[in-house]
């Protein structure tokens, strides 16, 4: 929590000290005049059950006092808020690799589905766009707030087949994005380029514009053969680990499906959300208040109040 004015909380804590003592000068005077012209013996039994009752009040006031003293120094909050300008590009692999079944059901499949947990966890006014990339890249769904829309275009990813255009990718998020706001590109992907563009080379492109990737390594560390083929398809933690630093994003593998929705889905909201200062002022404020009616009407009811 900050402060704008911590001046006036010194000086709200000064007050607050005097009202305290006031009203336990007064509470001790009061008390002495009802000891002079009462039993006491039968005074102290009568006043003993009921004295939580009054400690009770006080605190309930000494929280409404401090609501009210915070609310004038003017507090701020630092909070997680969702990002009204952010615009996010999937990148999801295509190439024949993704046909591998060591990620259950294969790689591709699961890679489908993670996106779609990322976009269920996507906060609403978010833009989210996919691209999908073997050989070379193309934009499957342009950037849209609309994300039934945007799930529902997973449906029209291509089969995987081909090789792995990383940089092309990369490079089209980048050519797409708008000229500012937050923005931020995932790649889900085995991360072994070896077509298209120099991927090192677009990831720094990117960094140098505040967009950073998000890596997502999808393979199991032995791998698999991909199907109707003698090829071994594996995974360069190396490079997607390079990709992340390179622009300022983070990596992070994934050996089966439901590692790879819960990493999409964190990502979801914590790629969308940014902490901000926000104003708690008027929160204090009303709640200071509404806590002291609350405890003026309860002493009321409860005789501590002539």
């Amino acid at each position: 929590m900050s402060l704008d004015r911590p001046v006036w909380l010194i000086a709200g804590l000064v007050v607050a000290a005097l009202l305290a003592f006031a009203y336990r000068t007064l509470a001790r005077r009061r008390t002495e005049n009802e000891l002079e012209y009462s039993n006491i013996a039968f005074f102290v039994e009568a006043v003993k059950p009921r004295e939580w009752i009054a400690r009770l009040l006080e605190a309930v006031w000494v929280v409404a006092l401090a609501c009210v003293i915070l609310a004038a120094a003017g507090p701020h909050l630092t909070i997680p808020v969702p990002i009204k300008d952010g615009s996010v590009f999937i990148c999801i692999d295509t190439s024949g690799s993704m046909r591998s079944a060591d990620v259950a059901p294969t790689r591709a499949e699961a890679a489908t589905a993670a996106a779609r947990a990322f976009i269920s966890e996507t906060p609403g006014g978010t833009r989210i766009g996919i691209i999908a990339f073997s050989g070379s890249a193309s934009i499957v769904q342009p950037l849209s707030a609309d994300h039934r829309l945007v799930s529902d275009s997973l449906d029209n990813l291509p089969q995987p087949d081909g090789p792995t255009a990383i940089g092309d990718a990369l490079n089209l998020a980048a050519q797409n994005f708008p000229a500012r706001g937050h923005r931020v590109v995932i790649l889900i992907t085995d991360g072994v380029n070896n077509s298209g563009s120099d991927p090192s080379a677009a990831a720094e492109y990117l960094g140098e514009h505040s967009i950073p990737v998000y890596t997502i390594g999808i393979g199991t560390p032995m791998g698999g053969l991909i199907p109707g083929t003698n090829e071994e398809a594996t995974i360069d933690e190396q490079a997607l680990r390079s990709y992340a630093d390179q622009s300022g994003g983070a990596y992070a593998r994934v050996e089966n499906a439901t590692q790879l929705h819960d990493a999409l889905a964190n990502l979801g909201r914590i790629t969308t959300m940014e902490t901000k200062p926000v104003d708690a002022s008027l929160g204090f404020a009303l709640g200071g208040a509404a806590v002291m009616v609350i405890a003026f009407l309860a002493g009321f009811g409860l005789g501590r109040y002539p």
